[in-house]
């Protein structure tokens, strides 16, 4: 074919980049669109429960994948989808956000047409899109279109940020020439300004050779920003003591004896929080310090020597160097770190995670401060675990991840039910990437209800995470905070053995644990850590029980909203 659609132009680009699963509903402005998926070989559609759902999916497939696309319906489809776009947003995912738009004669007459506000603005959501996207598009003119699906692509995937494409109804069969596919979609990153760079180097290398008790932390955007390679080799070849952020999670491997645990400010294990206070060089790579990040910003780095390295800028000390990106600074650092540092010895020993209790009796009622350091015990190389923001968002700091091991939660959106559309898109990636790669997700019996209806889109794929359902009978985040005993923090209780049939799951299995024996023999057993069936396992909590680490945020959040 000499020519195709714009249309299949769109799918063909996204498959180049091996975006093989399309999210969201259909919408009568967007129907012709989704006929063109089904003509790129290897492409499919996923067809979400709801657009939110759909929204919080893509973001947990980018997140493996390195970038999604979400596909609504204007007006209502679109701004259903939002909230989970603005957590995108923040959290640094590339979503491609395209919608299928009203035609451009329908727009230009103003028609009052369903989907609209009744009063001829027709880029009313468009605007609203636009503070939680990187940059955005609504197609005019078929000619010019390629080249800007190429350049949001290519915008969405380097800044990890969503991007919104708007294409005209009347456009989606519009021809352009196929010859454009020929020519990849440029996806490499623009050089550091030599001079700058070499600055920053230099600084960098200067505080590396004067510092005594230098440390490494990752946050969430050594994941976010493709540094993780740099990293892990950072700690390699210097030998720092590393410790990770809550959002960093999974960023490093924990493995490597140089790994010290996760540093929280004044939430972390006392010695930790030692550690890394009394360093005299912080190399912090990607972080983004949100108050649950950092323990309510109780980080105490008593050193002013902190260097940043962040995906489009760095700073060090006080001074920001805009544009001098930390992927080609790292990079570059690597090969003249081995001279630097050779002769240095680093005798400090670091923290080692305490190993959980062994002597309680098995027919004891689980207790999370038990449990989230035995989860580490069933977690397997390459796993993806997925947390809800509460009690499993705080929870899982305190289990060791294998090596490979890759974490997922929203700490800094904290969108309730987000974790559970995160994990069907995490699914949908894990079975392009590896069919035996298992994802795990551990969501609070009050957030399942939230986005349950997305268990639905799993059993119709065949796909088989594993949900733990924490019940502890509602809100414990919120009644930790405020209204321990308040109707607010109640919701009905559910039969979660019924949950997966309900959505006509075929290939399924039901758990329900509620003591360490129990706990213990589900872990032990190996038909259980086999990833071959869609699993519910209700572990049942008591209402106030919760981390420790997270009872300390509690207060220290409510303190704060009681002063503001």
């Amino acid at each position: 074919m000499t020519e195709i659609t714009l249309g299949r132009y769109l799918f063909e680009r996204l498959h180049q980049i091996h975006i093989d699963t399309i999210f969201g509903l259909p919408g009568d402005f967007n129907l012709t669109l989704l006929d063109k998926i089904y003509e790129v070989e290897g492409l499919r559609w996923a067809g979400n429960a709801n657009e939110l759902n759909a929204a919080y999916a893509a973001d947990g497939y980018a997140r493996l994948k390195g970038m999604a696309c979400l596909l609504t319906t204007f007006g209502v489809g679109e701004l259903s989808a939002l909230n989970g776009i603005a957590g995108s947003y923040a959290e640094h995912v590339g979503v491609l956000h395209v919608v299928g738009v009203p035609s451009t004669v329908s727009r230009a007459k103003q028609l009052l047409l369903h989907h609209t506000l009744g009063n001829g603005d027709f880029d009313a959501f468009h605007r609203m899109s636009s503070v939680i996207s990187e940059t955005t598009f609504i197609v005019s003119d078929p000619q010019t279109a390629p080249a800007e699906i190429d350049r949001c692509i290519r915008v969405c995937y380097l800044t990890q940020r969503p991007v919104y494409l708007g294409i005209p109804a009347n456009m989606f069969d519009s021809k352009v020439s196929s010859k454009l596919l020929d020519t990849p979609i440029d996806l490499a990153l623009r050089p550091n300004l030599p001079d700058a760079e070499r600055e920053v180097l230099d600084e960098i290398i200067t505080m590396i050779k004067a510092s005594k008790r230098p440390i490494i932390l990752a946050d969430a955007c050594t994941s976010r920003h493709d540094v993780k390679k740099e990293t892990k080799r950072l700690i390699e070849v210097t030998q720092f003591p590393s410790f990770t952020t809550p959002m960093g999670k999974g960023s490093i491997d924990e493995d490597t004896p140089r790994f010290g645990g996760v540093y929280v400010g004044n939430l972390s294990d006392p010695e930790v929080k030692t550690f890394v206070e009394e360093s005299d060089l912080v190399l912090s790579v990607g972080a983004l310090l949100s108050d649950f990040n950092t323990g309510s910003f109780s980080y105490s780095l008593n050193t002013r020597n902190v260097i940043e390295f962040h995906s489009d800028h760095m700073k060090i000390r006080n001074a920001t160097f805009p544009g001098v990106q930390m992927k080609f600074v790292l990079e570059k650092l690597l090969e003249e770190l081995p001279a630097v540092v050779k002769g240095r010895t680093d005798n400090r020993v670091v923290p080692r995670q305490k190993e959980p209790s062994t002597t309680l009796n098995g027919k004891d009622a689980i207790k999370q401060e038990w449990m989230w350091k035995h989860v580490g015990k069933f977690l397997q190389e390459g796993d993806v675990v997925v947390t809800e923001t509460g009690t499993s968002g705080f929870g899982i700091v305190e289990s060791k991840f294998p090596r490979n091991t890759v974490g997922i939660s929203q700490v800094l959106w904290g969108s309730i039910g987000y974790a559970l559309g995160s994990t069907v898109g995490a699914a949908f990636a894990a079975q392009e990437i590896d069919p035996k790669k298992r994802v795990i997700l551990f969501i609070g019996d009050g957030s399942l209800q939230l986005t349950v209806q997305e268990l639905s889109t799993a059993a119709r794929w065949g796909l088989t995470p594993y949900i733990f359902v924490l019940n502890n009978n509602g809100y414990t985040i919120e009644r930790l905070i405020h209204g321990e005993t308040q109707g607010y923090n109640d919701i009905q209780s559910w039969d979660h053995s019924l949950i997966l049939p309900a959505f006509g799951a075929k290939n399924y299995e039901n758990k329900r644990v509620a003591t360490y024996g129990e706990w213990n023999d589900m872990v032990n057993d190996k038909q259980f850590n086999k990833n071959d069936k869609l699993r519910m396992i209700e572990v049942m909590l008591p209402t106030m029980d919760g981390p420790e680490n997270l009872k300390k945020q509690a207060k220290l959040t409510a303190s704060i909203n009681a002063k503001n």
